[in-house]
This record gives structure tokens, C-alpha cells and sequence, in this order.
């Protein structure tokens, strides 16, 4: 089942259950979906592009939630926590560090970098297999502690 059919089912089963938070949430995945649709770019929504738009409206979130969070603003952090763990289940299950470090050192052996210099190459790849499973920052301090 595609992610818009997805969508488009618990936008239903949100609005029955009265539920605000993932009600919310589900209308903001559904809102970038058509913006991405309609953008002009041609682009076809695949599933990449699906796990890249969902990362980046938790992206969204979670910056919002650290300045609320500084600001002291726990009725509107509260509201972004919630948001964040809607839209998180429709992102697959992140990986483990232990999966991550192999597989990082897999791509390392592959592309045979042995020195911070190859960083780039090494992060490009990692960035491409993993998409979704791990957050680029997160694969980055990765690379970059395993080629040191």
C-alpha cells in the first residue's frame, strides 16, 4: 500500500476518532505530498521520496520542539512531541548502532577509503544505502569516527 492510500485511510480513521494529534499530523503529510505532486519538477513520488519527505516535516518538528523546548513553551512542545510520533510511524524502523557501524564498515571496505580525507565518498554512499533507516548526522559522526 502506497503511502497516500495510507494517508488517505487514517486521515478517515483520525477524523472518526476524534483525534487531534494525529489528525494534525496526517493533514501536514498528506499537505507536503500534494505539494511535492504538484511542484512541477516531474519528479515521480517513489518511495525515497516518500521517507524524504517524512524526514523532513520530523525535521521540522524537532526543530520547533528545541526552541520551544528553550523558550519554555511546553504547551506548544508538547504538541510537536505528539506530532513527531505520528509521523514517525510511517518511517521505517531506524537502525540499530550496531547495524549502522556494519554496515558503515561494509561501504568503508568498499570504497576502500582509509583516511578522513575520503569522508565525502564514504558519507554519499552511506547517506544512499541508508536512507530512512538512519538520520544523515548520525551516519556522518559515524564515518567520520570510523576513518579516524
Amino acid at each position: 500500500m502506497s503511502l497516500e492510500v495510507k494517508i488517505t485511510n487514517d486521515l478517515k480513521e483520525a477524523m472518526k476518532n476524534k483525534d487531534q494529534a494525529a489528525l494534525r499530523s496526517v493533514r501536514a503529510i498528506k499537505a507536503a505530498i500534494l505539494l511535492f505532486k504538484t511542484d512541477g519538477s516531474g519528479n515521480a513520488l517513489d518511495e525515497t521520496a516518500e521517507i524524504k519527505i517524512l524526514q523532513k516535516l520530523v525535521k521540522q518538528r524537532q526543530d520547533s520542539l528545541d526552541i520551544y523546548t528553550k523558550q519554555g513553551r511546553e504547551d506548544l512542545a508538547v504538541t510537536e512531541r505528539e506530532e513527531i510520533a505520528v509521523i514517525q510511524k510511517y518511517l521505517p524502523a531506524q537502525m540499530s548502532v550496531e547495524d549502522m557501524k556494519t554496515a558503515i564498515q561494509a561501504i568503508i571496505a568498499e570504497t576502500g577509503a582509509t583516511s578522513a580525507k575520503e569522508m565525502g565518498k564514504v558519507i554519499g554512499l552511506a547517506n544512499q544505502r541508508l536512507a530512512g533507516k538512519a538520520e544523515g548526522k548520525v551516519i556522518a559522526a559515524m564515518v567520520k569516527e570510523l576513518l579516524s
